[in-house]
């Protein structure tokens, strides 16, 4: 089993899960079997309590995790399918340890970070490299080097080199290298700090990846290498992809990366064949035709809180050859005015009963398992779970089967009292759970394509294999508009 681990230096958001996924996807490519992890050193148990504004989307799981976004890009990028072990928080750590120490498990020692925080986050990385059916885990280290809440992190892997060996592991550092206008240069001195961090920790890189504006010139790329201790060949550019983060694996390719990790891991493979990979990023780069798609949302001006529909929207637009230009609309200025365009529909009181709970006509309320819900975290319903669809709708047509399965993250639901008013209307309810008690799937009569879920489609699409909804929607887009 090789190990890579990929930490953050400098400033935060210079795109480490991307780095980190789109790594994965090369060493996919080469035939290697590849699996992610990530560690977030904040104190909440998972992000499913924070606003989108404070951490962007949150991306659900197959077993109903909810997790980081970048388990969305690592997802995405690959043909990994993960689950809550692929997701550490130091929540969910202190959370570990102090819940063995109620039960008495350490024995009436004294509880501490080193070797007991610190353990438990090297049992977490060990449970996915107990299963031998990975070649190589790659860990994506969140935050910035030098924010106390990572510590633990980074020594537990320091730790942990020691127990598996160097050899089995490589050290991906991606930092920041600024372009000061007044001087004309970039600058190295904040890498060189960042590393300098890290080396107090005890850890050493043997890659650095440098985010910038400018192309690094061979004399800047020696002094990096000298001041940080990397070999030349390792210190890899990253600038700004031209067009699509697509765009990632084929310029990492470009500067050798695949190649350099794995010549470092002692990995013998074959170059990766990035034919398939190239041809779609060809399509969303240069397409035959566009479409304008509206994304209407109450995080809106937030580019990450609505990722996975964004390039849900990319996927199925490059399977048609397309372009999108999207229109992007906050709900919370289209109040005004909705409740006389809604006036006619019948119900005169109709109303959620998240809004109103004492609505006499809450035509969306409450899952009936969440009536008695006191906490908020992780208390949806979350995760995969099976829609049946009804035969001669609309979904059977574009999903092509009569059952599927799709990730949930809701609390409340359609009443089904409303069912038969709503449907004399032509308004089908043409996707349920298997019981029928549940609505999961909506489609009007007579409408080109209107499908709405309750689920999240999104968070199952990915470059080359579109979910089918968001293809059906852009097919639709097309023809309507031709």
């Amino acid at each position: 089993m090789k190990y890579i681990f990929v930490t953050g230096g400098v400033v935060s958001s210079l795109g480490k899960g991307l780095a980190a996924a789109a790594l994965g996807t090369l060493l996919e490519l080469r035939g290697l079997r590849v699996v992610f992890q990530k560690f977030d050193p904040y104190l909440n148990v998972d992000p499913g309590t924070m606003s989108p504004f404070q951490h962007g989307e949150v991306y659900v799981l197959n077993d109903g995790a909810e997790t980081d976004l970048d388990l969305g890009h690592y997802e995405r990028f690959t043909n990994c399918v993960l689950s809550r072990h692929n997701n550490l928080t130091s929540g969910q750590v202190y959370e570990s340890v102090i819940n063995r120490e109620r039960r008495g498990d350490y024995l009436g020692k004294t509880v501490q970070v080193i070797p007991h925080v610190t353990d438990e986050i090297k049992a977490r990385i060990r449970e996915l490299s107990d299963e031998s059916k990975y070649d190589v885990v790659i860990t994506e280290v969140g935050g910035t080097t030098g924010d106390i809440e990572g510590l633990p992190f980074l020594e537990a892997i320091r730790q942990f080199i020691l127990e598996v060996g160097p050899q089995n592991v490589v050290n991906i550092h991606v930092t920041l290298v600024p372009y000061i206008k007044a001087a004309r240069e970039l600058k190295t001195k904040p890498t060189q700090q960042s590393i300098a961090k890290l080396r107090e920790i005890g850890l050493q890189p043997q890659v650095l990846m440098c985010r910038t504006e400018h192309a690094l010139d061979p004399e800047l790329r020696q002094k990096l290498s000298m001041f940080c201790n990397v070999v030349p060949e390792a210190v890899i550019e990253v600038r700004d992809v031209a067009h699509t983060i697509y765009e990632a694996p084929l310029m990492f390719h470009a500067e050798g990366l695949d190649a350099l990790v794995c010549k470092l891991l002692g990995l013998q493979t074959p170059d990766p064949d990035l034919s398939n990979w190239r041809k779609f990023v060809e399509r969303v780069v240069s397409p035959k035709k566009r479409v304008k798609i509206a994304v209407v949302g109450k995080y809106i001006d937030l580019q990450d809180a609505y990722k996975s529909i964004y390039e849900s929207l990319t996927h199925a637009a490059a399977s048609q050859d397309c372009g999108i230009d999207l229109k992007l609309i906050d709900a919370e200025r289209i109040e005004d005015g909705v409740d006389g365009q809604l006036k006619d529909c019948g119900i005169a009181n109709a109303n959620s009963s998240e809004f109103d709970q004492t609505s006499s006509d809450p035509v969306i309320c409450l899952l009936e398992e969440q009536r008695e819900v006191r906490k908020k975290g992780a208390s949806m319903r979350l995760g995969t779970w099976p829609t049946k669809i009804q035969h001669g709708s609309l979904a059977e047509k574009v999903y092509g089967s009569d059952e599927v399965l799709e990730r949930h993250r809701h609390r409340y639901e359609f009443n089904m009292k409303y069912r038969d008013q709503m449907r004399e209307k032509g308004f089908e309810i043409s996707g349920t759970s298997p019981d029928g008690s549940l609505a999961e799937l909506v489609e009007l009569r007579d409408h080109p394509y209107f499908l709405a879920c309750q689920y999240h489609p999104e968070f199952q699409s990915k470059p080359n294999k579109p979910h089918p909804l968001f293809k059906g929607f852009i097919q639709a887009a097309l023809a309507h508009q031709g």
